[in-house]
């Protein structure tokens, strides 16, 4: 009994076989996933990996099927074309989650400006209490980024890559600036 004879691998399709795994990954992950992510499970080099998630966007863009590239918090997600959203709300709309109060939009705002950042600190700045840092822990906005220098070594808090999902930031450097006494404005006394 004879083997068939294998094709031969070639340059095109070892390209195919990534931009199929580039895809099947950002589907399966539900979550940005970044270059060097990706680049590890080609097992290929940044820049190479970096040329192929171009060329999967192309391939998106071509095929008119609905779907479209998102560079957001640091890496890629698959996500549906803007002009199809609103035919899906009825479909995919979550419970809405509770609104955050405003004690936590005060914490939240105070931590994303001026990361890393202590309870003490936050205290200080609003005026009040911080008690609202549980609920963003919860709600995976903030969490403990180290601890300071200082007596008694408080805990130091920071956003999260879902905080960048969730406000539809790429980098924190996006934040709107906050000129003169723009930032008291979102604080109490």
């Amino acid at each position: 009994m004879s083997v068939p004879a294998k094709k031969p691998v070639t340059k095109a399709h070892l390209e195919q076989e990534n931009l199929e795994l580039i895809g099947s990954a950002l589907l399966a992950m539900g979550k940005p996933v970044s270059v060097a992510e990706l680049a590890k499970l080609l097992e290929l080099d940044l820049e190479t990996t970096a040329f192929l998630v171009q060329e999967f966007e192309k391939q998106l863009e071509r095929s008119g099927l609905g779907f479209a590239l998102e560079r957001i918090a640091g890496g890629f997600r698959l996500i549906v074309q803007a002009h199809l959203v609103a035919k899906l709300t009825p479909l995919l709309a979550p419970p809405a989650l509770p609104n955050l109060s405003q004690a936590a939009l005060e914490v939240l705002a105070v931590i994303a400006y001026k990361q890393p950042i202590s309870r003490g600190e936050i205290e200080l700045m609003r005026g009040a209490s911080a008690s609202a840092l549980i609920t963003l822990q919860e709600r995976e906005l903030v969490k403990v980024v180290g601890r300071k220098d200082s007596v008694g070594r408080p805990l130091l808090y920071g956003t999260t890559a879902k905080f960048l999902l969730e406000f539809g930031l790429q980098a924190l450097s996006e934040l709107p600036p906050l000129e003169g006494d723009a930032f008291s404005e979102f604080l109490r006394g």
